[in-house]
């Protein structure tokens, strides 16, 4: 399957789906707090797909039932929210979300704290922001996905954490998942290469600890192997020629 470079009306198009996006999960992360259950975020955000009048791009996908994905703590991506999982203070939540708008497809994440966290916390989340940030200002023509990866590793390693290598970023457009796929682990120069109007969906998932993760049994839910903690920023982005720009914000 060849990649699909976007219009700027399509871009335009994209761009306007991101912002609702960037607010809908702006909304959830600002609704996190102790006590909340992760059913609550998902319900949530349910309603805010009908009061922008967009679809949920994850409910229905492949039978996952839920419109957005959640992870405490160790649980790395593809978390189910759940009426019985209550956050905890202390903790940290990722919340992954796509939508529909116009056809298109916008898929972000973000980690958030659960109230005061401990100083590690902090330095993951952080860690992972910025792995995502470097990725962005990559993300021009000429470039590699393998340089994307390679920061993404680069900046985790340096602070003493790991990267997912089972689950990786992607292109996006009309369809959820297109070429290319977008590692967080690369050499520089490898892979294919950037061009002006491809639109991906740029993923860091960085771990405290060891990078394996394992799938639990619901064929979704991946936890980390050894308990640590996980971290998850995203954005979809246009690669641009000089200057990436940001969709989902």
């Amino acid at each position: 399957m060849a990649i699909k470079i976007k219009t700027k009306k399509e871009i335009a198009i994209m761009k306007s789906g991101g912002s609702i996006l960037a607010e809908i999960l702006n909304t959830l992360a600002e609704t996190v707090k102790p006590g909340i259950t992760t059913k609550e975020l998902d319900d949530k955000a349910g309603d805010l797909c009908k009061k922008f009048n967009v679809l949920p791009a994850f409910k229905g996908y492949q039978g996952y039932e839920a419109n957005i994905c959640t992870g405490i703590d160790d649980v790395a991506v593809h978390g189910i929210p759940s009426p019985e999982e209550y956050t905890v203070e202390g903790q940290i939540i990722s919340i992954d979300m796509g939508i529909i708008y116009q056809d298109f497809y916008l898929d972000s994440a973000l980690t958030v704290p659960v109230g005061k966290v401990d100083d590690n916390a902090v330095r993951l989340l952080e860690t992972t922001k910025l792995a995502l940030s470097k990725s962005i200002e990559l993300s021009v023509e000429g470039n590699t996905v393998g340089d994307i990866g390679y920061a993404i590793q680069t900046i985790a390693e340096l602070a003493g954490f790991n990267v997912i290598t089972q689950m990786t970023g992607h292109g996006i457009g009309r369809k959820l998942h297109e070429e290319p796929y977008i590692p967080c682990f690369g050499e520089q120069g490898d892979g294919p290469v950037l061009k002006e109007g491809m639109t991906i969906a740029i993923e860091p998932m960085i771990n405290e600890g060891l990078s394996e993760i394992e799938i639990l049994d619901d064929g979704w839910t991946t936890l980390t192997v050894d308990g640590k903690r996980s971290a998850i920023f995203e954005h979809t982005i246009a690669v641009g020629k000089t200057k990436a720009k940001i969709l989902t914000r």
